[in-house]
């Protein structure tokens, strides 16, 4: 199954603890690179949100963003009394070496640290239900690669079509191109041959033949092409074997073209040329 690495999900839920939301975002990137936002009462979920992602997907640039907006709840507190009874004759005993010395509120001696002690919250619960609801922002996030990646696919699967065209279009030409280059040879040898050495000139002929054969260029853009549709059934991700391939096609495409001693011959190298950047630059999208 091709996968697309642009997509995009969003999940929201209501807790008893507060409200959860998941946004997902992923975008084309050689290797698989996780950034995330979550607010600091849930750092600890880091760890357990990588490896979640990484079961899941293998290539990417992927931004996991969670929002918390926690419920109103009440939540007992105690105060530690002989914390206070300190502070009140720390406070006294300054008092005594200052002059007309500001008078402490309650409110201040509150906010001293560790003087009110308020109930913890149980995390684990949220925990679980952040990371549930991960799982269904990456089933979502994967249902959105593979649409995508249908698309991919059958935009490639026609190009290759396309490109298979064209070789049957150089195949069909090549017996032509023999035929006129012996023929051109044939007709210089007769003007020359009371020059050369006319075995030297057979030999000169099938070098220059061999020069300008493109047989072995033809058969590997087919033998590539066919790879390629190969690949795109693979049920696993296959984005990198696919952008090797485009630069195999490319090499084979640039020496069709070099060699290429025909007006025909030399426009359809183009159009392969234009075909497979095409498909390299979707292939970019892909797992």
């Amino acid at each position: 199954m091709i996968l697309s690495m642009t997509s995009f999900a969003r999940r929201e839920q209501d807790t008893a603890f507060g409200s959860l939301r998941w946004e997902l975002r992923s975008v084309n990137h050689r290797y698989l690179d996780v950034s995330m936002r979550m607010p600091e009462d849930l750092r600890g979920l880091e760890l357990k949100v990588r490896e979640k992602v990484a079961e899941r997907l293998k290539r990417g640039k992927v931004e996991c963003g969670l929002r918390f907006q926690a419920a109103d709840q009440e939540r007992e507190f105690a105060i530690d009394h002989e914390l206070v009874k300190r502070l009140s004759k720390g406070l006294s005993d300054v008092s005594h070496l200052l002059n007309n010395p500001a008078q402490v509120s309650p409110l201040e001696v509150l906010r001293w640290p560790r003087v009110m002690q308020v109930e913890e919250l149980d995390m684990a619960p949220l925990y679980e239900a952040a990371l549930a609801l991960l799982d269904e922002a990456l089933d979502d996030m994967i249902d959105s690669r593979a649409r995508e990646g249908e698309k991919l696919k059958a935009m490639i699967a026609q190009r290759c079509d396309t490109i298979d065209e064209l070789v049957v279009r150089v195949n069909e030409r090549l017996p032509d191109l023999r035929q006129a280059l012996r023929q051109k040879m044939e007709d210089r040898l007769g003007e020359l041959k009371e020059q050369l050495d006319p075995g030297r000139l057979e030999q000169e002929l099938a070098l220059l033949a061999q020069k300008m054969d493109v047989d072995e260029e033809v058969d590997r853009l087919s033998a590539h092409v066919q790879e390629v549709r190969h690949i795109l059934e693979r049920d696993e991700p296959v984005g990198r074997r696919l952008d090797f391939l485009m630069q195999e096609l490319n090499r084979e495409a640039n020496t069709l073209a070099s060699k290429s001693i025909d007006a025909e011959v030399t426009r359809v190298s183009v159009d392969l040329k234009v075909l497979i950047e095409q498909i390299r630059e979707q292939v970019q999208n892909i797992e």
